[in-house]
């Protein structure tokens, strides 16, 4: 693995799988080989969940190597992430419930000797401590290996499901309000009412190459309940017809202006936006704050180098500049919170494929994945 914090890296990382292991994606993205080879997947998503490089910008890449037909379950696992953020859109109320009751659990099960002891990956389960121990060093995990970490989590060791998903936002270098909350309500069974995800010691030894012993799981645990519904809101997402010379404010999901739809207006000053652990309910560890500072100084790097006029400044001195501004606009999530809670006024700039492609996210994915062949004809 190598997630360095830049664009050369991401694009370096990108035509490397591309050229090299996409052709065998397909038959081999579900084996967790360890993180030492990581060859049979991706590993792009830090950079795609921080706008580095764009979800077009990989599909783009995989059909000039391969056909549709050939790229089609790779194409769908680039755009999860699309769809996670436009059904989390639809309900945003879900990321302020999971907040909530965030504060609770943690309350809860503060002095909790099996939340203490899967934290520090000294469970009795040889896989799972494995799993803490290499999203501590390397703030990365399979999606498979995911998967079964949060259905131990839930079924087996019995902790909160808010907990585990604060535990992978705190070191993930790809974490994100949508992708990581919504992922672990589906393998609760609350994402899905009535459908969870078990982890079981078939899979694990079979997808890992037996590369673990000692796995004793809770194969029949029944869903997690929810009393709470969630219905879509029918929102809009349109952007002004016709742009402003003002300047523009660029947060940690959109950091690569030469590729945005917006990259040919031009605009007073771009503005950076770092947003520390100061304004965010869930504290990040420190090597992913220090992540997404990197992959911001390379954007203020490249903005310099076209000679375009950039600053970078802390989320807690946004009002200073949101006057005469337009926004990239930063998803559900701690930023857009922060925005809300302090009822600043801006003006948000939307994503072509966010606009087209959030109104089919008001269903399950299964429905989404019908209208992919149309998304990607449309913007490829």
């Amino acid at each position: 693995m190598n997630i360095l914090a830049s664009r050369a890296s991401a694009i370096e990382n990108l035509n490397k799988f591309v050229n090299k292991n996409l052709f065998e994606y397909s038959k081999l993205r579900n084996f967790d080989y360890g993180p030492d080879n990581r060859s049979n997947i991706s590993c792009l998503s830090p950079y795609i969940t921080h706008g580095i490089i764009s979800e077009l910008e990989v599909i783009k890449k995989s059909l000039n190597k391969f056909s549709f037909s050939k790229n089609e379950k790779f194409i769908q696992e680039v755009l999860w992430r699309t769809y996670w953020k436009g059904w989390l859109e639809l309900r945003p109320s879900v990321w302020t419930d999971y907040l909530n009751e965030l504060k609770k659990k943690r309350e809860e099960f503060k002095e909790n000797a099996n939340f203490k002891n899967a934290i520090e990956g000294n469970t009795n389960i040889e896989c799972f401590n494995e799993w803490v121990n290499e999203l501590k060093n390397h703030n990365y995990l399979h999606n498979h290996a995911r998967m079964w970490f949060a259905s131990i989590w839930v079924f087996t060791l019995e902790l909160p499901w808010q907990l585990g998903a604060e535990f992978f936002m705190k070191h993930l270098y790809d974490g994100d309000a949508a992708a990581n909350t919504l992922g672990w309500r589906w393998v609760a069974g609350i994402q899905t009412q009535g459908k969870n995800y078990l982890a079981s010691e078939w899979n694990i030894a079979k997808f890992t190459n037996n590369r673990f012993s000692n796995i004793k799981l809770n194969e029949n645990a029944p869903p997690k309940t929810t009393d709470k519904t969630y219905s879509a809101l029918n929102l809009e997402f349109n952007n002004p017809q016709s742009l402003e010379e003002k300047n523009l404010l660029i947060f940690e999901n959109n950091l690569s202006f030469e590729i945005s739809d917006f990259n040919t207006q031009k605009f007073k000053k771009i503005i950076l936006i770092m947003n520390g652990n100061e304004n965010r309910a869930i504290k990040l560890e420190e090597k992913v704050i220090r992540f997404k500072s990197q992959l911001i100084e390379d954007q203020k790097k490249r903005l310099e180098e076209k000679s375009i006029d950039c600053e970078i400044i802390n989320l807690s001195q946004l009002q200073n500049f949101i006057q005469d501004s337009y926004s990239l606009y930063p998803t559900v999530g701690e930023n857009l919170d922060y925005i809300n809670n302090n009822d600043l006024k801006i003006e948000f700039l939307y994503r072509k494929l966010d606009q087209f492609s959030w109104q089919y996210c008001n269903k399950g994915f299964f429905n989404f994945k019908n209208y992919i062949p149309k998304i990607v004809t449309i913007f490829t």
